[in-house]
């Protein structure tokens, strides 16, 4: 992509109803020790959606194409993709709004502040689709299911919520098996090959989520890669 259309793309999304784009100066320009809460935060219903629907939230949603599939599919809930990826939010949020798809916005903001921008129980689902696993150990915090980034997950999400992970990376999928086990997080579904046998055993309710394919489930598919799936709860 040249330059200028991403230039483009990114003026696109700071004028699209459907995007939220908080300057980076408003985390780092704050007062030493005081924690950075969005206005957003605790005002998704009222300020965003207008409904008290349940709203999901998808974690490095890239173009968004869980986000709009869940929509689509589940119009009786809200839905939130999140990247720091202006132009590739950009997709998401544009089909979003040439289709008037009214349950789902995006958040451009990196996942390491994502505490500021919810409140307690404010989330009733997280959705992981296809992170950089992170392989390097000196990265190991970064990864989206290690314990710093859960623990981080339970200050806004539900008691009774789950987190989804989707992903191609056998290690990430083993690493999330791990401290599934270690702090004592309580595993709903796990399987090592989705499309395989697995599949045949949800019902037509995950079916239909299952079958969402993002941009890269689909490159990574058709490269012959295994996609994992696990379901568990913090």
């Amino acid at each position: 992509m040249s330059k200028k259309k991403k230039l483009l793309r990114f003026a696109d999304t700071k004028v699209f109803k459907n995007v939220s784009e908080p300057p980076m100066e408003e985390f780092f320009n704050k007062e030493e020790g005081t924690p950075f809460a969005h206005s957003l935060a605790g005002n998704w219903r009222s300020s965003i959606f207008k409904n008290e629907n349940p709203i999901v939230l998808e974690l490095g949603c890239g173009k968004g194409e869980y986000s709009i599939g869940m929509a689509k599919a589940f119009p009786n809930k809200n839905f939130i993709g999140v990247d720091i990826k202006g132009n590739r939010i950009w997709y998401g949020a544009k089909e979003a709004l040439d289709n008037e798809i009214d349950n789902v916005h995006f958040l451009r903001t990196r996942i390491d502040f994502i505490t500021a921008f919810f409140t307690k129980n404010e989330i009733d689902e997280i959705w992981i689709t296809f992170p950089d696993p992170q392989e390097k150990e000196n990265r190991a915090r970064k990864r989206l299911t290690a314990k710093m980034f859960i623990d981080r997950y339970k200050r806004f999400l539900k008691p009774d919520g789950i987190i989804h992970l989707k992903t191609d990376s056998a290690f990430l999928y083993e690493f999330t098996q791990e401290e599934i086990n270690e702090h004592g997080y309580k595993s709903f579904l796990s399987t090592a090959d989705l499309y395989g046998e697995a599949i045949g055993e949800f019902d037509d309710f995950m079916q239909k989520i299952l079958n969402i394919k993002t941009y890269y489930e689909e490159l990574f598919t058709a490269r012959g890669h295994v996609i994992t799936y696990t379901q568990f709860r913090p």
